[in-house]
C-alpha cells in the first residue's frame, strides 16, 4: 500500500480554476500598470527638482556676471579675478552633484520604469493569449498547479531591458556634462577677460 500513494498522487493534479487564473493575470496587469504610472509621478517630480536647479544656478551665474561687468570701474581688478574664478567653480561644483545626484534618480525610475512597462506588456500577452486558448476550449476545467498543461506557459517573470538600453542614460549624461563644461568655461573666460581687459 505504501508503493501505491506516491503512485497515486503523481497521477492526481490540482487544478486552478479559470477565473481564478484570469483575476491572477489581471491583478498582475493593474500592479505594473500603477507602478508604471507612479514611476512617470517620480520621473516627472525630478526634472521638476532638475529644472529649478538650472533656474537657480543661471540666476547665480547672472548675478555674478553682472557684478563683475559693474566692477570695472571700482576697486576690482585683474589680480582679484581669482575671487569670481573660485565662486564660480565652487558653484559649478555644487551644481553638477546636484544635477549628478537628479539624473542619477531619473535614471532610476526610467529603468524600473522600462521594467513595469516590459512586465506589463507580457502580462497583456499572456492575457490575450489565454483568453484565446480559453475560448477554443482547450482549458475546460483549469489549469494545473504542479506544472501539467498550462501552468508554466502562462507564468509571468519580472522583464528587464538589454544592456544597450543602458546607453541612453549615458548618452543624456554626456549631454548635460559636456554643457555645464561649456558654461563653466565660459563664465571663467568671461571673468578673465572682464577684469583684466
Amino acid at each position: 500500500m505504501a508503493d501505491y500513494e506516491p503512485h497515486h498522487h503523481s497521477h492526481h493534479q490540482t487544478l486552478i480554476p479559470k477565473e481564478t487564473a484570469l483575476q491572477a493575470i489581471n491583478t498582475i496587469i493593474q500592479l505594473h500598470f500603477e507602478k508604471t504610472l507612479e514611476k512617470k509621478r517620480a520621473i516627472d517630480l525630478q526634472k521638476k527638482k532638475l529644472h529649478k536647479h538650472f533656474l537657480l544656478f543661471f540666476i547665480f551665474l547672472g548675478l555674478t556676471f553682472n557684478a563683475q561687468s559693474l566692477s570695472q570701474s571700482t576697486r576690482l581688478q585683474c589680480r582679484h579675478c581669482w575671487i569670481p574664478i573660485t565662486l564660480l567653480s565652487l558653484a559649478h561644483l555644487f551644481f553638477y552633484v546636484s544635477v549628478a545626484q537628479t539624473l542619477r534618480c531619473i535614471n532610476g525610475f526610467k529603468y524600473q520604469r522600462r521594467c513595469h512597462k516590459l512586465t506589463l506588456g507580457l502580462a497583456t500577452e499572456k492575457l490575450r493569449e489565454m483568453k484565446i486558448r480559453l475560448s477554443n476550449g482547450e482549458f475546460g476545467d483549469g489549469f494545473a498547479e504542479d506544472g501539467g498543461a498550462g501552468c508554466g506557459e502562462f507564468e509571468i517573470h519580472y522583464q528587464e531591458p538589454p544592456e544597450s538600453y543602458f546607453g541612453k542614460f549615458k548618452r543624456n549624461w554626456a549631454l548635460h556634462f559636456g554643457f555645464l563644461i561649456f558654461i563653466y568655461g565660459f563664465m571663467v573666460s568671461s571673468s578673465v577677460v572682464i577684469l583684466c581687459f
